[in-house]
């Protein structure tokens, strides 16, 4: 008979609602949204791959001398238009005959040989700062670099460029959309979810004010569970995530490439704070709910 009483008070405790199907929820929620959220951020280290390798030619005079280069690569090099890695400028120096050797390399046609003399001219190969990739400062780029003595041309290909500022803003704007609706409907999901565990609690939350409980005494046990549940709920989303990538790290080698380590920690971080603020806060909504209605209500 006592373990029969002891059974039933373990079942009516104080927030013990059917934790396991509420922790599985939100782990799938959040493992949701933390799959979209790799995404965008491969999605954003590509956009960045992509913008940091547009490359402009700066063909230069024929018969310049080394000194001359010299000064040319170092006047390009100061400027604020040049991408700078790691500290150096992005700044490539290809000779007409380095040309001419990739040339016949590529296309198997000797063409020195043909017309009696290399007709290509020496040449800086700059990589362009994102900040100057829009039409108006390209063209400021390339007025003020062929301003520079010695400098006989500046090409680059404006219509790939500008498909590619296109293309990614457009790119932008749909996942952002995306990001915003999936994070709306992961916050529904995880509330509706928490409020159908707690509505078995009704009556034992209405018994515990009937006995003269404190709306502060009757919250705590609940607010204390959602808070442990959320984050055990986004640490195993978390490993989920870290286990997906690793399989398909394995599966799709340069993958690895789009990867930044410090940003998928922090996403890590993010799910985890994410689901106890969202378990918290819906819990707390939940209880103060019932707390307020009649006994009417709660049938």
């Amino acid at each position: 008979m006592s373990d029969k009483i002891k059974k039933v008070k373990t079942k009516k405790r104080l927030g013990s609602y059917p934790y396991f199907s509420v922790v599985l929820s939100i782990t799938l929620a959040l493992f949701v949204i933390g799959l979209f959220a790799l995404l965008l951020l491969h999605a954003r280290k590509l956009t960045s791959n992509i913008k940091e390798n547009i490359e402009i030619q700066v063909y230069l005079n024929r018969y310049i001398t080394e000194n001359e280069k010299i000064k040319i690569n170092k006047t390009l090099s100061d400027k604020d238009f040049v991408f700078v890695k790691g500290g150096d400028p992005q700044i490539q120096f290809i000779s007409k005959e380095e040309a001419a050797e990739v040339f016949i390399k590529e296309t198997g046609e000797d063409f020195i040989n043909f017309l009696g003399e290399n007709p290509l001219r020496d040449a800086f190969t700059i990589k362009l700062n994102p900040a100057f990739h829009e039409a108006s400062k390209l063209a400021e780029v390339k007025k003020e670099i062929e301003s520079v003595g010695g400098v006989f041309e500046v090409a680059y290909i404006e219509s790939f460029i500008s498909s590619i500022n296109k293309n990614m803003t457009k790119l932008s704007i749909i996942l952002a959309g995306f990001a915003l609706i999936l994070l709306f409907s992961v916050i529904m999901l995880i509330n509706n979810t928490i409020k159908l565990a707690l509505f078995s609690q009704r009556f034992l939350i209405r018994s515990m004010q009937l006995v003269g409980a404190t709306a502060n005494f009757i919250q705590r046990p609940f607010l204390f569970r959602a808070l442990m549940h959320g984050i055990i709920a986004g640490i195993v989303a978390s490993f989920l995530l870290f286990a997906t990538m690793q399989y398909a790290n394995n599966e799709i080698p340069d993958l690895e490439m789009l990867q930044d380590s410090e940003k998928i920690l922090l996403l890590y971080l993010g799910l985890i704070i994410m689901g106890a603020i969202i378990g918290f806060t819906s819990t707390y909504l939940s209880i103060n709910k019932y707390l307020k209605m009649s006994l009417e209500e709660l049938y």
